[in-house]
């Protein structure tokens, strides 16, 4: 697990994962390997052009060192990061989960329409947006039209994953419940994409039932769970 980006985030996904888990005995749980590599530079920062330290290759050093530990698979703990997942997978022949490609599936299997094009709202990082990470999983999908926040949406958006997650550890709540209700009412959308896994551990803490989501970050645990347990029958 290639975590660390940020740590609160990675440790929501490791929760998720030990709580999903079948277990009846402590060797139920699965074996795996963390790297919190939480000095890894900020991926949007790079993307936007605000600094020139380059994050793909604090990753790819991650990815050379613990293949020689010959995992069953890597997991990505990071949306934004899949932006480099290409050069990344090319570093090792061990397989990547694609965070964003999971997700986008269970878009299209649980909440596409028989007719008509499902508006699909994004919520992430402004480096994720840019890069198109979702935005091309998404329109795969003939019916599947994807919707962006606007600019001062967007602001809430980056406000919750940087100002209240990760510099304050404050989930805010009241803030979350408003951007889904904005991408739900004024924007539209029939679900709404969580592609940042700050925004998942809000998710998380709030419990949130009221307005369709897609966790990102719910549908990679699933995932790893799947194939770990089918590894080891």
């Amino acid at each position: 697990m290639l975590g660390g980006m940020g740590t609160l985030a990675t440790e929501s996904f490791i929760h998720v994962l030990n709580e999903r888990t079948p277990i009846h005995a402590d060797q139920d749980y699965l074996n795996y390997l963390l790297v919190n590599h939480a000095t890894v530079p900020d991926r949007t920062d790079y993307i936007l052009g605000n600094s020139e330290d380059d994050p793909s290759l604090a990753i790819k050093e991650d990815i050379q060192q613990y293949s020689r530990f010959e995992p069953d698979f890597f997991v990505l703990t990071c949306n934004t990061a899949h932006h480099f997942f290409d050069e990344l997978q090319e570093e090792t022949d061990i397989p990547i989960l694609h965070m964003p490609r999971l997700a986008v599936k269970t878009v299209n299997k649980t909440f596409a329409k028989s007719t008509g094009k499902t508006r699909v709202g994004l919520l992430a990082t402004e480096g994720t947006i840019q890069t198109k990470v979702y935005e091309n999983e998404l329109t795969k999908f003939g019916n599947l039209e994807v919707v962006l926040p606007d600019a001062a949406l967007q602001q809430d958006v980056t406000n919750l994953i940087y100002r209240d997650v990760k510099e304050n550890h404050f989930f805010n709540e009241e803030l979350f419940y408003q951007i889904l209700r904005k991408m739900s009412e004024e924007f539209s959308c029939d679900v709404m994409v969580l592609g940042c896994t700050e925004l998942s551990l809000v998710q998380e803490f709030t419990q949130n039932t009221k307005y369709p989501v897609v966790d990102a970050q719910s549908e990679l645990a699933n995932e790893t769970i799947r194939r770990a347990l089918d590894n080891r029958s």
